[in-house]
């Protein structure tokens, strides 16, 4: 059985196995940009604050993903806890680092002006200081999607969701006549799945962020 006819006879779970993959992803994207932010916010006033912040978010990247999935197993146990788990807290340093840097960047004198018209702390945040550290906080969860999209694979070791299934199906079955195809199959649903989301963040940055400031 060639590539392609394998493709055809499995489709469906590939369609199944790819929905899941996204999913997983995107719903701890949206964890990790919330922390992610937050953090930034209550450390980036502070250069010891960032600095810990960036330590503490870089050790954990450090972390092998077999090996912090394995931690989490017996703590949560397999399936999909352990796999939003780690794909959260992996997805983390991209978003705040640049949350910090994109705050740290945004011009004083704004903020003194957003001050002097009366708006309160939390108001310049909201009104000024987020939407021009915009920007970079974007490229972040960008970057932090591209990591989290191979990371995901591994969570078939856990029980996990998504198309590392497919991948260790055939690691699993080397030698078999469809090894190939399945870690294919696997492998380039997960590039294409990387290339779709990407290109729904340069849509969303050239929607949300204005014309001036992508100068």
């Amino acid at each position: 059985m060639n590539f392609w006819e394998y493709l055809g006879n499995r489709h469906q779970q590939l369609l199944t196995d790819a929905y899941q993959h996204a999913s997983a992803v995107f719903q701890c994207m949206v964890v990790a940009t919330l922390l992610g932010v937050l953090i930034g916010v209550v450390t980036y006033r502070t250069a010891w604050a960032g600095n810990l912040a960036t330590m503490a978010t870089s050790t954990i990247l450090t972390i092998p993903s077999l090996a912090m999935i394995g931690l989490l197993i017996p703590i949560v146990g397999l399936g999909v806890p352990p796999t939003v788990i780690a794909l959260t807290l992996y997805g983390l340093l991209p978003i705040v680092r640049n949350a910090i840097v994109g705050l740290r960047g945004v011009d004083p004198s704004l903020v003194d002006a957003a001050k002097g018209i009366g708006m309160s702390r939390p108001a310049r945040l909201l009104r000024v200081e987020l939407p021009l550290a915009w920007p970079p906080i974007l490229t972040g969860i960008r970057v932090s999607t591209q990591m989290l999209m191979g990371i995901a694979a591994i969570a078939a070791y856990a029980s996990g969701p998504g198309l590392g299934n497919e991948i260790f199906r055939g690691i699993g079955s080397l030698g078999s006549k469809n090894a190939l195809n399945q870690v294919l199959a696997g492998t380039l649903g997960i590039i294409v799945l990387a290339l779709l989301f990407d290109a729904a963040y340069v849509l969303i940055g050239r929607l949300t962020i204005p014309r001036g400031i992508r100068a």
